[in-house]
């Protein structure tokens, strides 16, 4: 790879969008049009001459667009390791508890890392193809894959230390020994997650995220049948499920970089000197997003180890465990919103629609909560009902239907904050939003579980109304964020960041 070379055809390629404003993009592949515009073509003016309910289907039908290949890509990805698990069942007690241990605590981390990193290519990527610059996400998506890839190294250790970490947090010690044998043989799947989180972003950035759903569905199913073939029938064991496990991992990775190299022509053009320029501005960005993102990932953990030490936390942990697998589930749906409003908000910005964009959040934001006012209400009427379907302990059912409306709340709340947080991502706040997560989680949220549930002796309601007052101090603040913002000044910023981390900049050094 020759640098001059890289940068000479960076030139002509930007001086082609800009003498050619009405090439459009955005109809290539599956992707969907980013905004109503080609190049040169329609602003916010043009948005506000259609009637409100026009604007609002037509906002809601790309949104859509984005959100539900997105929910269904998250459900079947989050479907490999629950296989996984729940095939393990099969070998014994002691190995399905490891399993779950290490999905959870360890590759939880690890996911969550690399998908709060990758977010930083979100902001960049939808920024860039909405301004045109779509050499651009090339470069940005390599930069992210040399960060996250570092990254991976460095936490490598989490997974071979992770026996004397589990054991430290005070979990059984033959379960924390199988569960650290299992760690080290899923470290290839830690590189697949530093591979596929850019390549995810770089490829919704675009709004490509149909081929994501198809690949993703081809690779459950046949995950099910080879677990089932190499942890059952060939007897192979947690060894059969690390094998399967990553494999399914790289195969998704291998399937999305034949079809990025396939179909975005335009936005991929093979591998550049250029992606070691600027790393440092791009390190902090994929720091700051890491912090906002993995604390809200990893906040839920932290309540299930709460519950954990309480006096006899038996039954409080396992009801406790049923509704936030609920809640986790429906998680998935509302994470789809947060990918489609970054996006939307991200594209708009870079495109200079400022307007375009504080409209997509405020549909964004009325279509989750009309999900999340249904979901609630199933959740309250049923609460009598749903506890059997997960457990016929009698003791357990009491405490979920104890719990449940604080389930209901959660839900509601789970329907805005997301949004708000995609249209953060979409609009470069992470740094920002890293320190109100810190602030409403760590401070408000952690310690006023605490209190309640341990000093008040509140048990499970009071740690989880500590979070949820977390959630609604985070929301309340980022709803005041949003109304305060300056959109105008937003797409400013957007041109601003494009130009300093490649675009423009790149463009006059080599000039």
């Amino acid at each position: 790879m020759d640098y001059n070379m890289d940068s000479a055809l960076l030139t002509k390629r930007n001086d082609h969008h800009q003498d050619d404003p009405e090439v459009d993009y955005h109809h290539k592949g599956d992707g969907y049009p980013a905004a109503d515009h080609e190049y040169g073509g329609h602003d916010d003016n043009d948005q506000e001459n259609g009637g409100l309910l026009r604007r609002t289907c037509s906002e809601s039908k790309k949104l859509w667009y984005i959100a539900g290949p997105a929910i269904l890509t998250s459900v079947l990805q989050y479907s490999l390791a629950a296989i996984t698990q729940t095939v393990a069942g099969h070998i014994g007690p002691i190995e399905l508890a490891a399993v779950a241990i290490q999905n959870l605590a360890i590759s939880g981390i690890g996911f969550g890392a690399m998908t709060g990193m990758g977010s930083a290519l979100e902001t960049l990527s939808g920024q860039a193809f909405g301004a045109g610059q779509l050499y651009m996400l090339g470069i940005y998506l390599q930069r992210s894959w040399i960060i996250l890839i570092c990254t991976a190294v460095v936490m490598s250790l989490i997974y071979i230390f992770s026996t004397p970490i589990l054991i430290l947090l005070h979990q059984n010690r033959e379960i924390a020994v199988v569960a650290g044998r299992f760690s080290k043989m899923m470290l290839p799947q830690l590189f697949a997650f530093a591979i596929n989180a850019p390549m995810q972003k770089f490829l919704q950035s675009q709004s490509k995220v149909v081929a994501m759903a198809w690949i993703s569905g081809v690779v459950v199913v046949l995950h099910a049948v080879l677990s089932w073939l190499f942890i059952i029938k060939l007897g192979l064991g947690l060894v059969g499920a690390a094998i399967t496990l990553n494999l399914a991992w790289w195969l998704v990775n291998f399937a999305l970089f034949v079809y990025i190299t396939i179909d975005c022509v335009d936005t991929w053009s093979g591998f550049s000197w250029l992606a070691f320029r600027d790393l440092w501005g791009f390190v902090k960005l994929s720091m700051a997003s890491a912090i906002m993102l993995w604390l809200e990932y990893w906040f839920i953990m932290l309540l299930l180890v709460l519950i954990g030490a309480l006096k006899n936390a038996e039954i409080p942990l396992a009801a406790a465990s049923i509704c936030l697998n609920l809640d986790g589930w429906y998680f998935m749906v509302t994470l789809g919103f947060l990918i489609a409003i970054s996006v939307r908000v991200s594209n708009e910005l870079g495109a200079g629609r400022p307007k375009a964009a504080k409209f997509s959040v405020v549909v964004a934001v009325f279509t989750s909560l009309s999900i999340g006012i249904v979901v609630m209400v199933v959740i309250l009427t049923t609460r009598k009902v749903f506890p059997a379907l997960f457990t016929d302990d009698e003791a357990v059912k009491a405490e979920v239907r104890k719990i449940s409306s604080l389930l209901a709340i959660s839900v509601i709340l789970s329907s805005i904050q997301p949004v708000l947080s995609g249209m953060a991502v979409g609009a470069g706040w992470q740094s920002v939003i890293a320190w109100v997560n810190i602030g409403c989680y760590l401070v408000v949220g952690l310690t006023s579980g605490v209190v309640m549930g341990y000093k008040f002796h509140l048990g499970v309601q009071g740690l989880w109304g500590g979070v949820l007052i977390g959630f609604f101090v985070q929301i309340i603040i980022l709803l005041i964020i949003t109304w305060k913002t300056d959109w105008k000044r937003e797409v400013s910023l957007a041109k601003e960041r494009i130009a300093e981390w490649g675009g423009t900049s790149v463009v006059a050094s080599t000039d």
